[in-house]
């Protein structure tokens, strides 16, 4: 009995680490889509939106099985929860690639402003960055990397308010248009950080069984909701 709670826990486990492997190439993927107009790639992240909802749902539901089954206790059930919790965010990370996918999609027959598309790209490539880091903490439990995050984080936030400046520079009205989808994106960039923060704040609870040990170093604090 004990060796099968061992093999499904680490089947849990596999399964959020997998899950976030591919929502870092599925966030670049919809990132991609929208620097290069690229309708039918946008597509193909919207339509697998549907697998990440059913293999968060999953993790979820095997979490509660071996929970109503194994009877864990400790630092077992502690590592169950914080996977659950941790699938949860993946979903939310998976839903704001696919909302970066469908402005992709509404944006693909025009190009903006080459000012704006600059700092998509800067603003992508640091969240990505973050997203890796967070995959690496997750896989190599990785406490010191968990607790960097935030710094990481912090110039994604800042390009995100020079996109508002730049927006207000604008005069052209199409130009203007086009600029509302990508704010919006630029958004989603910036809560696909905040989740991945929030992951790195759970792992560092795994790992030492302290909460709230990110805000010491987290910037935003109690904002990041």
């Amino acid at each position: 009995m004990r060796e099968q709670f061992k093999r499904d826990m680490a089947a849990v486990n596999d399964e959020v680490l997998v899950i976030m492997s591919d929502l870092v190439a599925t966030t670049r993927q919809a990132v991609d889509a929208l620097l290069e107009g690229d309708a039918a790639s946008a597509q193909a992240v919207i339509d697998g939106d549907a697998e990440f909802d059913a293999l968060t749902l999953g993790v979820e539901e095997r979490v509660l099985e071996i929970i109503a089954t194994q009877y864990p206790v400790a630092r077992d059930l502690r590592l169950l929860h914080s996977l659950a919790f941790i699938a949860m965010y993946e979903e939310r990370m998976a839903d704001l690639a696919c909302n970066i996918a469908k402005a992709a999609r509404r944006t693909a027959k025009r190009e903006g402003p080459s000012a704006l598309i600059d700092l998509i790209k800067a603003q992508s490539n640091l969240v990505l960055r973050v997203l890796d880091a967070t995959r690496e903490a997750l896989e190599k439990r990785d406490l010191e990397l968990a607790l960097k995050l935030p710094e990481l984080d912090e110039p994604v936030d800042a390009l995100n308010k020079q996109f508002y400046n730049e927006l207000g520079r604008l005069t052209d009205e199409e130009d203007i248009e086009w600029a509302s989808k990508m704010v919006l994106c630029a958004r989603y960039l910036e809560r696909l950080a905040d989740n991945a923060i929030d992951i790195g704040e759970r792992l560092a609870y795994l790992i030492t069984g302290e909460r709230d040990l990110l805000e010491e170093v987290d910037p935003h604090g109690a904002d990041r909701m």
